[in-house]
């Protein structure tokens, strides 16, 4: 599947990606507690993104995330581990999946998630944030086809910022990464 390497204006079908991608999620992970959340730049409605859907599965604590891993594996997803973030692990996508998107297991409250739901939900409040964001993605996509690394590392300053602005929490040890 071809990564998606642009930034577009939102598309009213994010959403409906991302329910799709519940669906497909939700059996797998059966009768283990969780939420599938739809996070990142495509859950914020009229924000520009690449159009690569943000999902957490959010456990209610800690000792659910490996048999979270566990199922998600067993289902033909790649366990790549946290990639850099504690607290937060993510998957590559098993070769059948029909949208391409991040998938990634958190536990509820931890900084990780609290950081993904706190900047959505404020760019989903916040209009000139939200503008702000977008034009800060505009001037960084040119980076997607060459240094993706250097498009996320441009845009961290200003997401540590939005986060901080909407009360959460920051970054320990070295500049977030976030999925769009």
């Amino acid at each position: 599947m071809i990564v998606p390497a642009e930034v577009v204006e939102y598309d009213p079908r994010w959403p409906l990606w991302f329910e799709e991608i519940r669906a497909r999620l939700t059996p797998y992970l059966g009768d283990l507690p969780h939420q599938v959340e739809h996070v990142g730049s495509t859950a914020v409605p009229g924000l520009a993104a690449k159009p690569i859907i943000d999902v957490d599965v959010v456990v209610p604590a800690a000792e659910l995330v490996p048999p979270a891993i566990e199922r998600l594996v067993a289902a033909g997803y790649h366990h790549e581990g946290d990639r850099g973030i504690p607290g937060r692990e993510a998957f590559a996508l098993p070769p059948d999946a029909d949208h391409y998107y991040h998938l990634y297991v958190v536990v509820e409250g931890n900084k990780p998630h609290r950081d993904h739901t706190v900047l959505r939900d404020h760019l989903r409040t916040n209009a000139a944030d939200r503008e702000r964001y977008a034009v800060r993605k505009r001037e960084l996509a040119h980076l997607l086809t060459t240094d993706r690394p250097a498009y996320v590392d441009g845009k961290s300053a200003l997401v540590e910022e939005l986060i901080a602005t909407a009360g959460g929490s920051l970054p320990v040890g070295g500049p977030r990464r976030t999925g769009s």
